[in-house]
């Protein structure tokens, strides 16, 4: 049936005319890709992942299948330790992206970039070459980041794969694909280097972390971690917003999409941050304050302990709470026996 137009209302259409619709929608996309291949940096075309997008494609979609399998498989088995493992992972990231950081800082002083608008140098020049390859360094590290999910999912922490967690992987690792083959270089840099320091600290606070509870209780800084990267999110939708103003020389639609992406991670590491340090204040300081004051001291020194343990405190805080709260107590001792009753209860 048609419409006044002469269009097939969307009621009458048959399978095959669906079918024609894909079709075409399939062909245009290839079309596009093609065309887009045109204008992509052929400096980067012969490097490893760059040829085409089917092998990051393919990463990516065996990391969501991990995801999916991982937690099945260690359902009904112990989690693993991996303390050395995770020692050399932590630090070895540390590395890699303090050279990521190191390179394209001074490739892009040697090139004498711009930290308000540099274009694009597609040239084989020494400096932009470099830029490039810290990039794509850049790039490959997104990759390696994985491997933190996969020790999650093998240590049974799932409460730490979030979809934050998730998002931020993938969609990093996947997206930084298409900022290689087409913008390797000029202001892709600044985002890159700022987000490479950045990982450098997050990776030193790890791997301090894996390196047990005699390094543990020095580690107070960690919610300052999630307050720098809330602010390099800032930053960048600034920079980018200032680039769009003076008309920058770069992809503009590059810079719309890096904004939108931008915000999705404020609202997400904003959230973050609100249920993981703000909501949880009152709690903890209405516990102590309570743990304080009752005359049941002992065992809400007990809950006092459990926390300490949760929140990182080391257990000799833990325990001189616990003797704080018996030398507050003003209630006469009651008999030996029953105490010794008491505490057996409380062992058991």
């Amino acid at each position: 049936m048609l419409d006044s137009r002469g269009e097939i209302y969307p009621s009458t259409r048959t399978p095959a005319t669906v079918m024609e619709i894909l079709t075409h929608l399939f062909n245009d996309t290839v079309e596009f890709y093609k065309w887009s291949l045109t204008i992509a940096d052929k400096r980067v075309q012969k490097w490893p992942l760059m040829d085409n997008p089917l092998p990051t494609l393919a990463i990516s979609s065996s990391y969501l299948l991990f995801l999916w399998l991982g937690p099945k498989y260690m359902k009904n088995r112990e989690p693993f330790q991996l303390r050395k493992t995770l020692i050399v992972y932590n630090f070895s990231m540390v590395f890699l992206n303090f050279f990521i950081f190191k390179e394209l800082f001074m490739a892009a002083r040697s090139a004498s970039y711009s930290y308000i608008c540099q274009r694009v140098d597609y040239s084989d020049d020494p400096n932009e070459v470099r830029v490039a390859g810290a990039l794509w360094w850049y790039f490959v590290s997104k990759g390696v980041e994985y491997l933190d999910t996969v020790f999650f999912i093998l240590r049974k922490k799932f409460n730490q794969v979030s979809f934050l967690h998730v998002y931020h992987h993938c969609t990093m690792f996947t997206l930084w694909w298409i900022g290689i083959k087409w913008v390797a270089g000029g202001q892709s840099f600044f985002g890159a280097h700022m987000n490479a320091a950045i990982h450098v600290l997050m990776y030193l606070y790890y791997g301090l972390a894996s390196c047990g509870p005699k390094i543990q209780k020095y580690l107070w800084w960690k919610k300052y971690l999630t307050i720098i990267q809330m602010i390099q999110f800032h930053v960048t939708i600034g920079h980018t917003a200032l680039s769009l103003y003076v008309d920058c020389d770069f992809p503009h639609w590059m810079h719309y999409s890096l904004i939108c992406y931008a915000i999705t991670f404020i609202v997400l590491f904003g959230n973050f941050y609100y249920q993981t340090y703000r909501r949880q204040q009152p709690r903890r300081d209405a516990s102590s304050s309570s743990s304080s004051s009752s005359t049941s001291s002992a065992s809400r020194a007990g809950k006092a302990l459990a926390n300490g343990t949760f929140n990182g405190l080391s257990s000799k805080a833990a325990n001189g709470a616990s003797a704080a709260g018996r030398g507050e107590d003003s209630k006469p001792q009651e008999n030996p026996g029953r105490r010794k009753r008491k505490g057996r209860a409380k062992r058991d």
